[in-house]
């Protein structure tokens, strides 16, 4: 889905006065509420100024908007940590840097209500949004813990079938799978909607119930060319951010209006305040989480061992932190 909205772009953004086009892309999720709220509230456009021209693109999992980045479709994103992670060791460390965080929390395991241990996931068949996603990594590693083995294909003691979201729920309702690890709203949705109940809720795994869900990344070559420009999208980030932790009531109503016209329905009540309660909304990018994901990641056969030093660029977020008298964020 794809959509266009002319904007300005200071003479600063310009280089010898061709006018800049900013590709964003991001998820029509809870988890990413934050490009949601900059977007329908006009923060982005308020920021960016004149001159530039805004493309936006919704994805159903990170796999996609990186491989839109390594093909130049894509500028800026928000993706889950192992994408950027997948993107950066490709690259070879070159193609992306993460910029901000976005998003901790907001993702678990929701099985059949028969099953209540995880001994009973052997020979079942459980979802994940794509292969490699930073869920499917999730899952993988946590059953992996559990002495429960996994292939890339589908094959080991618990089968995974990576899928878009909204099948899973059909496929979940419909009894041929036996659990997914999802983010929300999809796992509030297979709860209240697919009668189903969690078995992991992935805070639980890390400390403090701190991980990293959503965060924003940039095409290296974009950041180098247009810092301005980037500069402008992180405050407009970091306005979200605080709009969404000021007033969530009124948030949670703009993103479920949203999530409507971006996918034709809107969630319940109930499906997104259960959701909403799951996340917490940050702009740091939770480093320790991510260099555990890339770990997990290389355990489970999807990426070799990577050297992360070089992913993060917080200068920007940093500074604009500094001048709203808030503390550095150190990767």
């Amino acid at each position: 889905m794809l959509a266009l909205l002319a904007i300005a772009t200071p003479t600063a953004c310009r280089r010898a006065d061709v006018p800049v086009m900013l590709r964003l892309g991001y998820f029509a999720n809870v988890t990413h509420a934050p490009a949601i709220v900059m977007l329908d509230r006009g923060f982005l456009a308020e920021e960016l100024g004149p001159g530039v021209t805004l493309q936006t693109r919704t994805f159903n999992a990170g796999p996609d908007a990186v491989e839109a980045l390594f093909s130049n479709a894509l500028d800026i994103t928000y993706v889950g940590p192992n994408p950027a992670i997948n993107a950066f060791a490709r690259s070879h460390g070159e193609a992306i840097r993460i910029i901000a965080g976005a998003a901790s929390g907001g993702a678990a395991l929701v099985v059949q209500p028969s099953i209540t241990s995880p001994a009973q996931l052997r020979g079942a068949t459980l979802a994940s949004p794509q292969l490699g996603n930073t869920q499917d990594v999730a899952l993988r590693a946590w059953l992996a813990g559990q002495h429960l083995a996994t292939t890339r294909e589908g094959g080991g003691d618990v089968h995974i079938m990576p899928q878009a979201n909204a099948q899973t729920l059909e496929t979940f309702r419909a009894g041929r799978i036996q659990g997914a690890w999802v983010p929300e709203p999809w796992a509030s949705r297979l709860v209240i909607e697919g009668g189903g109940h969690v078995l992991v809720d992935e805070r639980t795994l890390w400390p403090d119930s701190q991980f990293v869900t959503t965060q924003v990344v940039v095409r290296t070559a974009f950041l180098r060319e247009h810092p301005d420009v980037v500069t402008r999208c992180l405050r407009a980030h970091v306005r979200a951010i605080a709009f969404l932790n000021d007033d969530p009531v009124a948030a949670r109503a703009l993103v479920n209006a949203a999530i409507g016209r971006l996918t034709g329905k809107t969630l319940s009540d109930t499906v997104i305040t259960r959701a909403w309660s799951a996340l917490r909304f940050t702009v740091d990018p939770i480093a320790a989480s991510l260099r555990k994901s890339a770990r997990d990641a290389a355990a489970a056969g999807l990426l070799d061992s990577v050297n992360l030093d070089g992913i993060y660029d917080l200068g920007a977020l940093n500074q604009i932190l500094a001048r709203a008298g808030q503390r550095a964020i150190t990767p």
